[in-house]
């Protein structure tokens, strides 16, 4: 592709709002979609300005052209080998994974052709991943001497210890079928399918009460991280901070009066 026909700095994540769903569309198709500095910026930028946007109660991420993301640009990497430089890309990768976790909407993956590397770790991530039947997923920095160490993270909390090493160790791409038995993804769709199947689910999740939503994902996260004792006392004081929310009075009487919930946004 021409430096004319690239997307400008400003371009490399386009966003689409509708009916409470923003899809963020990873632009650098023509490189997969690695994960540039450049990239990343502008990803996180996005993610920032959904933070506190009301109308958002949830998050597509997606990629354009034949990939979903590739991991991290390579060729920009090896372009300036010094420590700083590559201290500065795993800080900011590392920072926009806690992004997406930190974030109060849900994000859902929506995954075509590959998802390797830093971009597999980006699925393991979002909250919910939907791929399409061609996907395919691998951490496979093993290959060319990077052991795919800050992917593990992501990974590790996502799929069974033994399925994570499997893939870390080997390097090797496992199938949609396999992502989805070991857990990495939700749910495997047609390629036809995909993007009608990703905006029906974020479509159900968008039907919910906005800070409910944003209550138990924090919480979830949380919880993941205590023992268990530690965990029933977080989840209880949580679900009693939650039952004297507005919410909660309006969602049990539209259950107990038989009638759709009424939210706020």
């Amino acid at each position: 592709m021409s430096a004319a026909a690239m997307p400008a700095p400003e371009d490399l994540v386009l966003r689409a709002d509708a009916d409470g769903i923003a899809t963020l569309t990873l632009n650098r198709g023509h490189a997969r979609n690695a994960l540039s500095l450049g990239l990343m910026a502008a990803l996180h930028g996005a993610l920032d300005a959904i933070r506190d946007d009301r109308a958002v109660r949830v998050v597509v991420l997606r990629g354009a052209g034949p990939a979903f993301c590739a991991g991290h640009d390579l060729k920009e990497m090896r372009a300036d080998p010094s420590a700083g430089a590559v201290e500065a890309v795993f800080a900011a990768c590392s920072a926009l994974m806690l992004a997406i976790i930190r974030l109060p909407q849900p994000v859902i993956a929506e995954v075509h052709g590959i998802a390797t590397a830093a971009g597999c770790q980006l699925v393991a991530t979002c909250d919910l991943a939907v791929c399409a039947e061609e996907a395919r997923f691998a951490t496979p920095g093993v290959q060319i001497g990077l052991f795919c160490s800050t992917p593990m993270v992501a990974l590790s909390r996502a799929v069974p210890r033994k399925a994570a090493l499997e893939m870390l160790l080997l390097g090797e791409p496992i199938e949609a079928a396999e992502a989805l038995r070991i857990g990495l993804v939700n749910r495997v769709v047609p390629a036809a399918d995909l993007a009608a199947s990703v905006q029906a689910m974020a479509a159900r999740i968008a039907a919910k009460a906005p800070r409910v939503l944003a209550i138990g994902k924090e919480a979830f996260a949380r919880q993941n991280e205590l023992g268990l004792e530690e965990a029933y006392a977080y989840a209880s004081a949580v679900m009693t901070r939650n039952m004297l929310m507005d919410e909660a009075a309006e969602g049990i009487d539209a259950f107990l009066q038989k009638r759709p919930p009424r939210w706020e946004a």
